[in-house]
């Protein structure tokens, strides 16, 4: 997924600027996705991808904002982790298939047929463990879409968008320090 420009960016402009300008449109990403990750494998990488654009560079620039843009990397964190898992899940399908459809391939060419040439045949023993093996899969998949699911139906329950979007325009109050990146320090606790 090629990442959206972000227009009217800066380099003379505040960090907190340029930074406010750049979350607004990874976070408009990422809720993009939305419907269509329930069901759709692509749109649910995709966002898998949108939410580590947004994580990193929230880590980069949240002290510019208020105290929801650091919790907004805890939550995009979670999200990361479980739509990963799923990313896995589903490249690990097509890999273990591809491996029975060669064992099956191989053993049907060595028993021409004969039901009793197949018990010799290279690698009969392991149809059932990679069958199995797809049936785990599967099933840690299917739980891990619907822990995205409650996961994204929470955060939107509680704001997530919203919340972000507001923290953006809480600034930190600037330090005037000695040195250039004193600038725009966080307020310190």
């Amino acid at each position: 997924m090629k990442a959206r420009k972000v227009a009217g960016l800066d380099p003379t402009m505040p960090l907190a600027e340029n930074g406010e300008r750049i979350v607004r449109v990874r976070l408009d990403e990422l809720v993009g996705f939305m419907p269509a990750a329930a069901t759709d494998t692509q749109a649910l990488h995709d966002m898998r991808i949108a939410a580590k654009r947004l994580r990193y560079v929230l880590e980069l620039v949240h002290p510019c904002f208020g105290p929801y843009a650091k919790t907004a990397i805890k939550h995009l964190k979670a999200l990361q982790d479980v739509l990963g898992d799923i990313h896995d899940a589903d490249v690990h399908l097509p890999e273990v298939a591809g491996m029975l459809d060669a064992l099956v391939a191989e053993g049907a060419s060595a028993a021409h047929g004969d039901p009793v040439a197949l018990q010799g045949a290279p690698g009969h023993r392991a149809y059932a463990g990679l069958v199995a093996l797809q049936v785990q899969i599967r099933g840690r998949r299917s739980a891990l879409l619907e822990d995205f699911l409650s996961l994204w139906e929470g955060l939107e329950r509680k704001g997530f968008s919203a919340r972000l979007d507001f923290a953006l325009t809480e600034r930190s109050q600037p330090v005037h320090g000695d040195g250039p990146g004193d600038a725009m320090m966080p307020p310190t606790p």
